[in-house]
């Protein structure tokens, strides 16, 4: 889609607030404040499944989900996937 191509030629302008960060270390169970790097890593892999809804982009793999406002490219939250049970 094209506005997935937008979010990835996009990536050097992803940053997120200090909440943010303290949010997303206690969510991802990520010590590091190098977890804005980790989020836009997350993204630009090639597994990565992005969708837009609303104002929102959800960049998605097998353990996380990011999700990136859409007009400020703020990183808001990411939090690890439930487990399926099973």
């Amino acid at each position: 889609m094209a506005w997935t191509k937008i979010l990835l030629d996009n990536l050097d302008k992803l940053h997120t607030t200090e909440m943010g960060i303290e949010r997303m270390k206690r969510n991802l169970h990520f010590p590091s404040r190098d977890v804005e790097e980790h989020c836009k890593k997350i993204i630009s892999s090639s597994d990565c499944q992005i969708s837009r809804r609303g104002k929102n982009w959800y960049c998605e793999n097998e353990e996380v989900i990011v999700t990136v406002n859409a007009h400020s490219f703020t990183i808001i939250t990411a939090h690890l996937k439930k487990k399926k049970d099973g």
